[in-house]
């Protein structure tokens, strides 16, 4: 059995450190002893990107928001699903989760960061949200792991009611808001659908192949 190798430990503002392991050609992000994320494990994160696009396909040249990185899968995901008119900023709290990206996994990256419809910004998603009224197309969050917040408790911010708000304010009309969670929450889900969206929830299985966990994606489209 090969025993995983510790890569790099990257800090989080108001939370525990994440760790970068590498077993193999797998590499994995771990928090504590929770597996955050894992390039065997990508299929939820494909489906947000490409099921954001879906929605935009009406949209030549749509601006969207991606908060955070993690893997980039999303960010592959969506890019390659737009033309070149499109913006894609992306937003990533953690200086380390960059510097992994561009470091030992830059093969996986596939110099999707350095992409001329590509932005990246250094900070919380949540400031980003909150100055861009009226500016988005979408917006996709996949923070932490889920509305039920795990990192950082700054985060569950981002899925209240007054967060809910500033990103239904930073969305051009019949925008669509997309989280991302590792589990069903049906509170969530309530409050989301009495935040003016109309609410999508859709189960998607974490591996590509679809077998796995099932993780839940829900698509809200400002009314």
């Amino acid at each position: 059995m090969i025993r995983p190798e510790l890569l790099g430990v990257a800090e989080v503002p108001e939370g525990p450190p994440l760790r970068l392991f590498r077993r193999g050609a797998d590499f994995m992000i771990v928090l504590e002893r929770n597996e955050l994320m894992s390039t065997r494990m990508s299929g939820s994160e494909v489906a947000l990107g490409t099921m954001t696009c879906d929605r935009l396909a009406d949209r030549p040249a749509p601006h969207l928001l991606i908060g955070g990185y993690g893997m980039g899968f999303t960010l592959r995901a969506v890019l390659g699903r737009l033309g070149a008119a499109a913006q894609v900023t992306v937003a990533e709290l953690v200086p380390g989760i960059i510097e992994w990206a561009r470091g030992p996994m830059a093969a996986l990256t596939d110099g999707c960061l350095d992409d001329p419809r590509v932005t990246l910004e250094m900070g919380d998603v949540g400031k980003a949200i909150a100055g861009g009224s009226g500016r988005y197309d979408a917006i996709l969050l996949d923070v932490d792991n889920g509305p039920d917040g795990l990192t950082r408790p700054a985060n569950d911010g981002l899925y209240g009611p007054r967060g809910l708000a500033a990103a239904r304010s930073a969305l051009r009309a019949g925008g669509v808001l997309a989280v991302w969670s590792a589990a069903p929450d049906p509170r969530f889900a309530r409050r989301f659908a009495d935040s003016g969206f109309a609410v999508d929830e859709v189960k998607v299985r974490a591996r590509e192949n679809g077998k796995g966990a099932t993780h839940v994606i829900w698509f809200g489209t400002r009314r």
